[in-house]
């Protein structure tokens, strides 16, 4: 109690400024059984009380007389330096030594720190994990600020994906049929081929006579062997399905049309060949044509470092004409040999795993995937998954439409049942139950999100660059100018009306497979014209419904309809709604039908037109009525007609010097309308201070409004 009243007389005291060193000297003596509690208590107020004592004996707090007998009151003393505490980043489960490492303190400090906290004696090496709220006391008796932070190293996220079965064992392969891709240029006869082999007609069902899908078909030979073969579009616009047909393929026929020799898509199928390391056989078509050169093809070929047998490579080489039939025996077992070569084996017990080379829409029938298997035997009620689409097969058919019970390794099938349409070159592979398959999909479509949402930061993230980097080009002309703020010109935004908008053309497509689609939309890709953005609204597969009627009515778009029906009741809506259907059944005509279209789209412009030239011979002054001074160029007529009522242009050694009207045209003393060739004339314009000099060239133009065209061109 009487250190309380000892305390209590000191803070009175310091009220007041009435303390010494004698009081202090007093506090330090107290060593009394009843004081000792306090004592620890009492150095710490000794420092508040030096501090105060320092403070508050001080004049500009307690004040002072001025001469005069008054008290001056001063503000008390500001500052604007606040004490910052340091952070120190902790984590749950830290040892001593990871604590002084994260104070940057030695250990030794950690335990003088620890003897002063309760019930810390069994901490008392390096290795010792601290509780939470030891590690705060510490962090916080160190003078710093705890901050707590994760210590869990985030795992890899495990792959949800389909794991493919391992390798099949030796015992288990038997020998399968190759299976061959014919590639080459557009119009070299490769179809053509096709028909010959298997005794079909496909020419005659294809459009412009060019081929627009990837096909597979199975030929059965004399002998009895079978081939898988993929017709492959040679069109330039379907580059992409020959690169995927070379990548599907164990061997490649490279057909070469003998008046032709080797083209642009000649070249590119090579390429792709080379760079999926398939081999080559060379067929030389059109040989019964009468400029058909195949020397002249085959140096080509060797130009092109494709190394034929004859000269010492290992290329076959077939002459042979698809038209009439000749020595496609020959091409047949040069197949064949080659497919020896390589000792064709596959697995007919695994899992099936296969490639989707085309995907379409069926108006009858549904979906239907072609594929081409190459290990285990697909078969009805199997589950199926390619990329994020999935099914279940519940019937398969051949090329001709037949039903197929049973697809081996090569074997070409279309297979009805999958709920979504895949996309052409999608990897096929088997699960064994629903479930699993199920969740491989919601893996895969996580996982494309999570793709998509990246493409769109990158893209944004570009953007916001490209848009800073212009604003720092800005201010920086702003800054060299002295402008240092930009102010506002015209009206607020609220009030800013545009008279005219960017020009947009909108489109929605559709087509019958899934490589047209992506063929088209490849080449729309390599659009990049300034004149008229091209949004391409919504695209997919299969006939034009009602609701892709209503996404071009609401964006003011056309619909292209690319080789699929258009129901009537669809026809109706759209013929209501005001939108376009423009259908084709041939890709060039496609693109063609759209250039013209987004032509249509484009505004006119003007375009000057020159009717007459007249070239200065002399300048005079004149004198106006209203008693001011005009220069009048005396010009004779060089070409075409000088007319009063049009614009006129002044050109000085090729250069636009003035542009503007005519007041006066006199032929000698006469105002006339009009100057014809080698004619002589005075001419007066609008701007009287306006010095003509002897060879300026005067061009009178008519103002015409022109059609725009886009300046883009989709390569053929």
């Amino acid at each position: 109690m009487a250190t309380w009243c000892l305390l209590g007389g000191l803070l009175k005291r310091i009220k007041y400024g009435k303390i010494s060193n004698d009081v202090f000297s007093a506090i330090n003596r107290l060593q009394t059984s009843e004081h000792k509690l306090f004592l620890r208590k009492l150095n710490i107020w000794s420092f508040y009380i030096n501090s105060a004592r320092m403070l508050y004996t001080s004049n500009v707090y307690l004040g002072h007389k001025s001469p005069k007998g008054k008290i001056s009151k001063k503000d008390p003393l500001k500052t604007n330096k606040s004490i910052k505490l340091g952070r120190a980043y902790i984590h749950e489960q830290m040892t001593i030594a990871e604590v002084a490492r994260a104070l940057n303190k030695p250990i030794d400090h950690v335990y003088e720190v620890l003897m002063l906290i309760p019930d810390t004696e069994s901490y008392d090496h390096d290795d010792s994990v601290l509780p939470r709220d030891i590690l705060v006391s510490v962090v916080k008796k160190s003078g710093m600020i705890p901050e707590f932070i994760s210590n869990k190293v985030e795992k890899e996220e495990e792959s949800g994906d389909f794991v493919k079965q391992a390798p099949p064992d030796p015992s288990v392969l038997v020998k399968r049929p190759p299976v061959v891709t014919i590639m080459g240029h557009v119009d070299h006869g490769k179809t053509t081929l096709l028909d010959k082999l298997r005794n079909s007609n496909i020419v005659d069902q294809e459009f412009g006579g060019i081929t627009q899908h990837i096909g597979a078909f199975k030929v059965i030979m004399p002998s009895g062997e079978s081939i898988c073969f993929l017709d492959t579009p040679g069109h330039a616009a379907f580059s992409a399905m020959r690169e995927r047909g070379a990548h599907l393929t164990d061997i490649v026929v490279l057909v070469v049309a003998a008046d032709d020799g080797v083209m642009q898509q000649t070249l590119e199928s090579i390429h792709y060949a080379q760079d999926a390391g398939v081999p080559i056989i060379v067929a030389i078509n059109k040989i019964d044509k009468n400029n058909a050169d195949v020397a002249r093809t085959k140096q080509m070929l060797l130009e092109h470092e494709i190394q034929l047998e004859e000269f010492g490579g290992d290329v076959q080489v077939v002459p042979i004409s698809a038209l009439k039939g000749t020595n496609l025996m020959e091409l047949q077992e040069a197949i064949v040999t080659q497919a020896e070569l390589m000792n064709l084996k596959g697995d007919p017990v695994g899992l099936v795993e296969g490639r989707v080379v085309e995907a379409r829409i069926d108006e009858k029938r549904g979906r239907l995937v072609t594929a081409v298997i190459q290990r285990g035997t697909l078969k009805r009620g199997d589950y199926l998954i390619a990329g994020t689409a999935w099914g279940k097969v519940r019937a398969m058919f051949d090329e001709f439409g037949d039903p197929v019970q049973a697809a081996p390794p090569s074997t070409p099938v279309e297979i009805l049942g999958f709920r979504e349409i895949p996309s052409a070159g999608d990897e096929l592979l088997q699960v064994k139950t629903e479930s699993e398959l199920k969740s491989v999909i919601a893996w895969r479509q996580e996982q494309e999100k999570k793709r998509k949402q990246i493409e769109d930061y990158t893209v944004i993230a570009e953007k916001r660059e490209e848009h800073l980097k212009d604003y720092r080009t800005a201010l920086q002309a702003r800054r060299e100018k002295g402008i240092h703020k930009e102010r506002r010109k015209g009206p607020r935004p609220k009030e800013i009306v545009t008279d005219i908008d960017d020009v947009h053309y909108s489109m929605v497509l559709k087509g019958d497979v899934d490589g047209s689609v992506e063929a088209i939309l490849d080449t729309l890709d390599t659009y990049h014209s300034k004149k008229c953005h091209l949004d391409i609204i919504h695209y997919g597969v299969g006939a034009v419904t009602e609701s892709d009627v209503e996404m071009a009515a609401i964006f003011n778009g056309d619909l292209f309809a690319f080789n699929v029906m258009v129901p009537v009741k669809v026809a109706e809506l759209a013929k209501s709604k005001k939108v376009v259907i423009k259908k084709h059944n041939i890709i060039y005509r496609l693109f063609d039908d759209l250039i013209s279209s987004i032509n249509k789209k484009l505004p006119k412009i003007e375009e000057h037109v020159v009717t007459g030239e007249a070239k200065v011979l002399q300048v005079f002054q004149v004198t106006l009525p209203n008693k001011t001074k005009a220069n009048i160029a005396g010009c004779r007529c060089t070409n075409g007609v000088i007319s009063k009522k049009l614009g006129i242009k002044v050109l000085r050694n090729d250069e636009i010097v003035y542009t503007g009207k005519m007041v006066s045209l006199k032929h000698f003393k006469e105002e006339v309308d009009s100057i014809k060739k080698e004619q002589e004339c005075g001419i007066g314009i609008d701007d009287p201070k306006f010095a003509f000099e002897p060879q300026d060239v005067i061009t009178t133009y008519e103002i015409k409004l022109v059609d725009q065209e886009v300046d883009w061109q989709p390569g053929f």
